[in-house]
């Protein structure tokens, strides 16, 4: 990562350009006459919207796109007799 520093009049012109260093992952610090007053980052991928956040994952291969009406069906749940069921429960809870 890499910080930059600029001045307003410079960040007011090249915006563009600032923020696409942004989203390489740089941070861009904005100065007055040599003083910092402000950085712009950033944003965390746990702040973007749940819409935004899965075409981001499709994007990357980590989600397949839902393919309209083509659903699967779960398979039938396993017929387990109850007090089986319940003693594997408190197994795994008191390990």
């Amino acid at each position: 990562m890499r910080n930059t520093s600029v001045g307003i009049r410079d960040a007011k012109i090249h915006l563009s350009r600032y923020l696409k260093l942004v989203q390489e992952g740089n941070e861009v610090v904005i100065t007055d006459h040599g003083r910092p007053v402000g950085k712009i980052v950033a944003i965390d991928a746990r702040d973007l919207p749940l819409q935004d956040r899965i075409d981001r994952m499709v994007a990357q291969g980590v989600l397949e796109p839902f393919a309209g009406d083509r659903m699967r069906k779960l398979p039938p749940a396993l017929p387990v007799p109850q007090s089986a069921a319940q003693r594997l429960l408190q197994e795994d809870r008191d390990a």
